[in-house]
């Protein structure tokens, strides 16, 4: 999967990640830096977020089973 930086340094995650992670409109994320990677993480881990994020999880084991399952390149 990749994401487009926009022109005021916005991206946009794709629908399968904000499904299966229970994001919505005003969810706050964390953002941290791991080498050359970025790390987003949900900022508040209250019950209803967990529960949105275990429906959209249907069929799938867990949300990175949702991202490869969507087309993630492998790193093989």
């Amino acid at each position: 999967m990749e994401a487009t930086v926009a022109e005021r340094g916005q991206i946009t995650l794709p629908k399968a990640v904000r499904d299966a992670l229970g994001l919505t409109k005003g969810t706050l994320l964390k953002v941290e830096l791991d080498g050359s990677r970025i790390v987003l993480r949900k900022s508040v881990d209250d019950a209803i977020s967990r529960a949105r994020g275990r429906f959209a999880l249907d069929g799938f084991e867990s949300p990175e089973a949702v991202v490869r399952a969507t087309g993630e390149p492998s790193k093989s």
